[in-house]
């Protein structure tokens, strides 16, 4: 029967008014990334103790992460794509003397297309009028459209700031869980990567003009520089990609070792609380460079039509040496849209692959 004292135990829609909130399972120290009250959770909090200056690398560098992928940085720096440094804490923002130096590098490239296009420089076509002559100067007002990568890159660089600032915490909850640093090495592959792709970039562009008629070294430097932005773009993808798929791997083998060494209730959460900062960093970076790599796909799409059907059209009639620099561009773009794409399911594979197999260990283990 209804009794009136009962009033304060009615539930609305089925609530239960003695419903206590779950804990969360993230992190103290990745707090600020997820929410913004202060909330209790299955780790200590982050602060400023000893603990964290006995960190093995120092904090302004960036950490583990930004060491890694530093050469590759470097040169986006210096070029005007990333106007993103370190600030003291390990952090990462956009800061005003490298946005001022990318606004100059802009300013820079435009004044130089601008005075060969005054200037009356253009690819003069030779008496014979081949078809694949049409294409390739099509080809190169086309390949100056890249130049908006540079504004779009500045409209993304604060949440690639942010991203890098994630990957800082990150390291340092692995590093609490853990006690050890982040496992992270990637070799020579960000070095040879920043070196080769300016290079390749460079050497397509140069060969090009070289068979043209006409061939001024003047018109080349601005299509090399705009060039090496779509190479450098799609490498520093590459890299991102890859390094996410080598830290998924780390956790997913520190996870079964702690399982067999220590035991699923004591690092079961906190791996968990790991695994979906990882995942969420996954979906960062993509969000962070989603206009720049589409514009780079669409861009490369375009390329590799226009040099395939001008090499086609010319089966007939023989490849001649014109045909060289279709050649090899069409092969460098289907090369750098095929990792672009390939390295991008390698990242999101290790993630999804390696978070269902943490979930199946830890039925197995529940079950025994």
């Amino acid at each position: 029967m209804y009794r009136p004292t009962d009033v304060n135990n009615l539930s609305f829609l089925g609530s239960n008014n003695n419903y206590k909130p779950k804990k969360s399972v993230y992190l103290e120290g990745a707090s600020v990334f997820y929410q913004k009250n202060k909330v209790t959770q299955v780790a200590p909090a982050l602060s400023n103790n000893a603990q964290w200056n006995n960190l093995p690398y120092s904090a302004s560098e960036g950490g583990v992460v930004q060491e890694c992928l530093k050469p590759i940085i470097m040169l986006e720096r210096s070029m005007g794509i990333f106007p993103i440094s370190v600030v003291p804490g390990g952090f990462s923002k956009v800061t005003l003397p490298w946005m001022i130096y990318s606004v100059f590098v802009f300013l820079l490239i435009l004044s130089y297309i601008g005075y060969i296009k005054w200037d009356k420089v253009e690819i003069v076509r030779s008496t014979e009028g081949k078809f694949e002559e049409a294409v390739i100067d099509y080809l190169f007002t086309v390949y100056l459209i890249p130049v908006v990568i540079i504004p779009i890159a500045w409209y993304e660089s604060s949440r690639m700031a942010s991203v890098f600032s994630e990957w800082m915490a990150f390291e340092r909850i692995y590093q609490t869980i853990t006690h050890k640093k982040l496992p992270l090495f990637m070799g020579n592959k960000p070095l040879l990567v920043t070196l080769g792709l300016p290079i390749l970039s460079c050497g397509t562009m140069v060969v090009t003009h070289i068979t043209m008629v006409h061939f001024r070294i003047v018109q080349v430097v601005p299509y090399c520089f705009i060039n090496a932005i779509t190479y450098i773009v799609g490498g520093m993808w590459y890299l991102h990609c890859d390094l996410i798929g080598r830290v998924a791997t780390v956790i997913a083998n520190d996870f079964e070792t702690a399982l067999h060494h220590i035991g699923p209730s004591v690092r079961v959460a906190e791996y968990r609380s790991l695994w979906m900062m990882l995942g969420k960093l996954t979906r960062n970076v993509g969000l962070g460079s989603c206009y720049v790599i589409t514009f780079l796909c669409l861009y490369l799409f375009l390329i590799i039509t226009l040099t395939i059907y001008g090499l086609l059209s010319q089966i007939q009639d023989g490849l001649g040496v014109k045909d060289v620099g279709l050649t090899i561009t069409a092969f460098c773009a289907i090369g750098i849209l095929y990792f672009v794409c390939d390295e991008a399911h390698y990242a999101s594979n290790c993630v999804r692959v390696y978070s269902i197999r943490m979930r199946c260990l830890t039925k197995a283990i529940y079950y025994l």
